[in-house]
């Protein structure tokens, strides 16, 4: 058991915010407590946003501390407000329950889920759905003030678009509640998350409070933990990329893609990933990026992309980019489509500008033809000269590789 567990997160980045932090500190140093992560499956993949929370979840079980991971089954079919301009999407219940099922597999790569200090995974919806909701309102949002809510940061901007529904303000009360009920029947003391969860948090650990006096019990304090979220040097979300959000799950993202995505991270950037995703010492962290910026990169790319994807895949990607970039011809890890006939509408040969929206290298032809003509786009070694430009179906036939400017490589097969 780590002494100094707190101290190490405080280096790396990985603490923001702090409910009580003198406190916090006292008892991560300590003996073993437990804590939970909640991850709301409003998709059916996690994304580069989840990893900096699962990685302080493991940092602590590696620290001896006892993990919940709570997956939202309820709170998922609210939505959280925070941050959001729109309501988000509502998502049918069978939608939620596939997409949870997902994420629960999907977070087994990054946190321990069996053997020694096994996390223990949950659903909210075992202990919101029974609640009625007259005996919920009674027990937990007598304890809401409204206007304490709408001070929150979690509805800015939400009142600001003027569209805050009655069923959003709900969130912030199932979420709170999530920690009520964990610290009892589990003994949770410690709730982590991103800093976009707290005012969540907040209200978690003050709803535990004032239900314990409204009980005339006396319960130790519930403390909250935030993690920055995780931005580049100059302030932009990292995990978007040109056809999206960079995600966990190789169907939606491919691993090659993956590796790319960080290795092509700015070089301020390095550090920062370093000390986030690896278990790399600090010392040789500020050398490499010191005196060997590419080496640094390589590193950072492959660590991460081990941690998400394994260590095989890991290395066939940095095969991969190695070969490309050297000349070489090993493309077989490179992200491929594949086209039919159909593709060819009765013709010999393929618009380039078909093929880059088909392939996802441009989200639209506005977009390829935008591409095109600032010369950023290659056919095997041969520049596309013009928008005209058309692929024949039997170059397709034997696979032909498609470049967008120096980095991004998609072959095409028929």
């Amino acid at each position: 058991m780590s002494k100094n567990i707190f101290e190490t997160l405080k280096e790396r980045g990985y603490i923001y915010q702090a409910t009580h932090e003198e406190e916090i500190k006292k008892a991560v140093n300590g003996e073993p407590i437990t804590f939970y992560l909640g991850i709301d499956p409003t998709a059916d993949s996690l994304h580069i946003g989840h990893f900096f929370a699962l990685m302080l979840f493991r940092h602590l079980q590696d620290a001896g501390h006892r993990g919940i991971l709570l997956v939202g089954g309820a709170t998922v079919m609210i939505g959280d407000p925070s941050g959001k301009s729109d309501m988000r999407k509502m998502i049918t219940k069978e939608e939620a329950q596939h997409n949870l099922e997902e994420v629960k597999e999907l977070a087994k790569r990054f946190i321990i889920t069996e053997g020694e200090n096994a996390a223990i995974i949950v659903n909210n919806a075992d202990w919101i759905n029974p609640y009625s909701y007259i005996d919920f309102m009674r027990d937990v949002g007598i304890h809401f003030n409204i206007n304490v809510m709408l001070a929150a940061e979690a509805y800015a901007n939400r009142l600001e678009e003027g569209g805050l529904t009655f069923l959003e303000m709900g969130y912030m009360l199932m979420q709170a509640y999530d920690f009520v009920y964990l610290n009892k029947n589990y003994g949770c003391k410690l709730q982590i998350g991103g800093s976009d969860q707290w005012g969540n948090i907040v209200a978690g650990s003050n709803l535990g409070r004032k239900m314990s006096i409204a009980e005339g019990i006396e319960k130790d304090e519930m403390f909250g933990l935030t993690n920055p979220l995780l931005m580049t040097n100059d302030g932009k979300k990292m995990g978007k990329t040109e056809t999206g959000t960079l995600w966990v799950a190789r169907e939606k993202t491919t691993v090659f893609d993956f590796y790319q995505y960080f290795y092509n991270v700015k070089d301020e950037d390095v550090e920062m990933l370093l000390r986030l995703f690896t278990r790399v010492e600090t010392e040789k962290i500020l050398d490499l990026c010191e005196n060997n910026i590419m080496g640094a990169k390589r590193l950072m790319a492959f660590e991460v992309t081990k941690l998400v994807h394994g260590e095989e895949e890991a290395q066939k990607a940095q095969d991969t980019a190695i070969s490309l970039f050297s000349g070489g011809a090993d493309n077989s890890n490179m992200p491929s489509t594949v086209l039919s006939d159909n593709d060819f509408n009765g013709k010999d040969s393929i618009s380039i500008i078909d093929l880059l929206v088909i392939s996802k290298l441009a989200p639209s032809k506005a977009e390829a033809r935008r591409l095109i003509e600032q010369g950023g786009v290659y056919a095997g070694d041969e520049k596309v000269p013009d928008i005209g430009y058309t692929v024949d179906k039997k170059d397709i036939e034997n696979g032909i590789i498609i470049r967008k400017g120096k980095k991004v490589f998609h072959k095409i097969i028929l």
